[in-house]
C-alpha cells in the first residue's frame, strides 16, 4: 500500500504536469491555428510540438516543485584512494577518487530536497587520508546518516562508517579490520645478485627508510612501526568516539574482520537488515516516506567494471601492488 505523502506527492507531480500541458496546448493552438485562421497541417504538427516541449518543461518544474527524492545515497566502493589510482602499477586506476565521493556528500547537504544520507559501504579500506576526508564530509552533513554495508566494511571503510549515526549490515556482510598496515619490498639479496648496489644521497637520517634495495636496520624498523602505531591510536580514538567504544574493546578486535551476525554482537555493527529495512528505517528518522535518489560521480560503463574488478583483486591482494613501489606505503 502506497503511502499517503507518496500518494500526495505523485498526486501534485501530476497536476503541475498536467496544468503546464493544458498551457502549451492552449499557446500551440492560440498561435499556430487561431491566429492563422485557418487549420493548415503545418500549424497542427507546430502544435504538437508545442505540446511536447510543454510536456517536457513541465515535467522538470514538477520535479523541481515536488521532488522525487527526500533521501541521497553516495556510494564508497573499492579501495579508497585520493584520485582513483591503485597503485603505481599501470592499468591499476578508475577506483572512485575519495575527492568525488566528498563531492558528492557535499552535493547532497547542499540540496534542499535530501533530510537523510545513506552512506552505501562495500570497501576493503585503503589510504589514511582520504578516508579521514570522506568521514568528514559525512559527519558535517545536515540530518541523519545511516552507513550501510553490503558485502565489506573493512578498515577504511569502517573509519568511515565510525563518523554515521548508525551502521547496518547483512548477516554476512563482512566487518571490522580496525588496523593499520605498512609495508616493503626487501629486494636488497636479488638486487645483490643481480650486482645492483644501492648508493645513498639523502640528508636526514630517515630519508631513505624502507627503500627496497637496502637492509632495514633496528633504528628504521623502530622508526616506521611507530609511524604505524599513531595511525593507528588515530583509527581507535575515531572509532571509539564515533561508536562510542571503549578504546581498549577496540585493541582487543586486533584487527580481526567479523562476519556481520558476529560483528553485531560485539556492536561493532547497530543492526541487521536489507536496504529496504534501511530505508524503513530512515522514513521513521525523518518523519514521512523515504525515496532515494544515488549522487555519484558520472563514469562511463568500461570504467565501471575495469574498477569493479580491480577492487576485487585489491581486496584478496592486499594491495599488491604497492610491493613494486620503492618506498614504504601505509594503508588502513
Amino acid at each position: 500500500m502506497a503511502h499517503p505523502d507518496s500518494t500526495r506527492a505523485s498526486a501534485s507531480r501530476f497536476v503541475v504536469g498536467f496544468v503546464g500541458v493544458v498551457i502549451a496546448t492552449l499557446v500551440g493552438a492560440f498561435l499556430f491555428l487561431w491566429l492563422p485562421g485557418e487549420i493548415e497541417v503545418f500549424g497542427v504538427l507546430l502544435t504538437v510540438v508545442t505540446v511536447v516541449i510543454g510536456a517536457r518543461i513541465a515535467s522538470r518544474l514538477a520535479m523541481k516543485v515536488v521532488p522525487p527524492y527526500n533521501v541521497a545515497e553516495v556510494a564508497v566502493e573499492g579501495p579508497i584512494t585520493r584520485d582513483g589510482d591503485l597503485g603505481p602499477v599501470p592499468g591499476r586506476g578508475n577506483a572512485i577518487p575519495a575527492d568525488d565521493t566528498v563531492e558528492q556528500i557535499e552535493q547532497a547537504d547542499a540540496d534542499t530536497n535530501v533530510e537523510a544520507l545513506v552512506v552505501k559501504l562495500n570497501t576493503p579500506g585503503g589510504q589514511i587520508v582520504p578516508s579521514d576526508d570522506i568521514r568528514n564530509a559525512v559527519m558535517a552533513f545536515d540530518g541523519p546518516t545511516i552507513a550501510y554495508t553490503t558485502d565489506t566494511c573493512a578498515s577504511g571503510g569502517y573509519w568511515i562508517a565510525s563518523g554515521c549515526d548508525e551502521l547496518w549490515a547483512r548477516d554476512t556482510s563482512i566487518v571490522g579490520s580496525i588496523g593499520v598496515i605498512g609495508s616493503r619490498l626487501n629486494a636488497s639479496e636479488l638486487a645483490e645478485e643481480l650486482g645492483l648496489s644501492y648508493e645513498r644521497f639523502a640528508a636526514g637520517r630517515y630519508k631513505d627508510a624502507g627503500m627496497a634495495l637496502k637492509d632495514i636496520d633496528d633504528d628504521e624498523r623502530a622508526y616506521l612501526q611507530g609511524l604505524i602505531d599513531n595511525f593507528y591510536d588515530h583509527f581507535v580514538e575515531r572509532v571509539a568516539e564515533g561508536r562510542d567504544f571503549d578504546p581498549d574493546d577496540i585493541r582487543d578486535t586486533e584487527a580481526r574482520i567479523y562476519v556481520g551476525e558476529n560483528a553485531h554482537d560485539l556492536g561493532l555493527v547497530d543492526k541487521l537488515g536489507t536496504h529496504e529495512d534501511v530505508l524503513d528505517h530512515v522514513s521513521n528518522l525523518i518523519g514521512t516516506e523515504a525515496s532515494q535518489t544515488e549522487f555519484e560521480p558520472k563514469r562511463g560503463m568500461a570504467q565501471r567494471i575495469k574498477g569493479g574488478t580491480q577492487s576485487l583483486a585489491f581486496a584478496f591482494g592486499a594491495g599488491i601492488s604497492s610491493q613494486f613501489d620503492d618506498t614504504f606505503e601505509f594503508r588502513l
